[in-house]
Parts: structure tokens; C-alpha cells; sequence
């Protein structure tokens, strides 16, 4: 039946749904078992879907719980065409961090300890956007103090020649050197 019909009991008078009065169906036993069938039958399906869906959630979801002063790693969802922390698109950072936890809010909630350049953020966030940081000591960058001048410049000194080669342009000979200069890796060697 219609679902206007199973609210009222009676069918809409429309101009979509027009019928003569001595067109309806008398209700008989038969009918009325087939209609107990159907709800039956409507009511093992949700329920084999909702089983299915609780299996599917039950195999991906895990137990997340983090204690006062631990730290962890914040989700942040990457945008495209949006600069984020620095990098643009598909490159932007999935977490940042690590943060420490300060409090923990109800039983899915934390209050993190977060930095004052996101003093614009809300420090409370769901378990599912935290990740725990297992510390690792090659994480640890050691640094070297750099001496700023007054007009808050440095000098680049060289430490280093990486690489050499000699091209030739016409009549000429061109060398370039691979120079690797103080305060920099590798990678940023010119």
C-alpha cells in the first residue's frame, strides 16, 4: 500500500491517485497472511544487512585509549588547492605533531596541549583523529647554533665540494661545481 494509505487508512483523493469508491478490495485472510509474510520477509533482510554492516565495522574498527601526558599525532584532512602547513594539495601533511595529551574528556574525547600558532583551533578532538607518536631516537635532529649578524643574516660558508663537471658550450669549456655548505644537508647543496 501506499505510504499515505498506511499513515491514514484511507487512499489520497489526488488527482494523481482518482478511483471510484466501489473499486476497493475487501480484506480477506488471504490477504492479510501475505501481508505478514512480506513484513517478515522485509524484517530478515534488514537484519542480515544490518549483520553484514556490524561485520564490515567490526573488522576495521580497533580499540583506541590514551592516557594523560602521552603524545600523539593530529589528523588533519588534506584539501585540494588549499596550503597547508606549508605544502599545497596532494602533498600536504595527513598528521602534525606530536602533541601532548592534557585531558581526557568523556570516553572518545581529548584536550590536547597545542601550539600557539593554532591558538585558533578547539584543543578538544575525537579518538579517531589521534594517532598514537611512538618515540624513536632517530627522530631527534641535532642542530647546530647559527651566528646572526645585526640586519638578521648569516654568512654560508662552504664545506665541501660534492661533485664537478665540465661542459661543453661552442668554443668553451664550462666547469660546475656540487658545493655543500655549512648549516645545510645534503639535498640542499648547490
Amino acid at each position: 500500500m501506499a505510504p499515505y494509505e498506511a499513515l491514514y487508512g484511507r487512499r489520497c483523493r489526488s488527482p494523481i491517485g482518482w478511483f471510484e469508491p466501489t473499486e476497493v478490495e475487501f480484506l480477506g485472510p488471504n490477504s492479510v497472511h501475505e501481508e505478514i509474510e512480506k513484513v517478515n520477509l522485509i524484517t530478515q533482510r534488514l537484519k542480515t544487512a544490518q549483520s553484514r554492516q556490524k561485520s564490515y565495522t567490526d573488522m576495521r574498527h580497533r580499540e583506541l585509549e590514551f592516557s594523560v601526558s602521552d603524545k600523539v599525532f593530529l589528523k588533519v584532512s588534506p584539501m585540494n588547492g588549499v596550503m597547508r602547513f606549508g605544502k599545497k594539495g596532494k602533498l600536504s601533511l595527513r598528521f602534525i605533531g606530536p602533541y601532548e595529551i592534557v585531558r581526557k574528556i568523556g570516553t572518545v574525547a581529548y584536550k590536547l596541549k597545542l601550539s600557539s600558532d593554532m591558538a585558533m583551533v578547539h584543543p578538544v578532538f575525537h579518538v579517531s583523529m589521534l594517532r598514537l607518536y611512538k618515540p624513536d631516537p632517530s627522530h631527534v635532529l641535532n642542530h647546530e647554533e647559527i651566528e646572526i649578524n645585526e640586519g638578521l643574516t648569516y654568512e654560508e660558508k662552504p664545506v665541501q665540494n660534492l661533485d664537478r663537471q665540465v661542459r661543453r658550450l661552442r668554443p668553451k669549456d664550462v666547469a660546475s661545481v656540487k658545493v655543500l655548505w655549512r648549516n645545510h644537508n645534503t639535498e640542499e647543496a648547490t
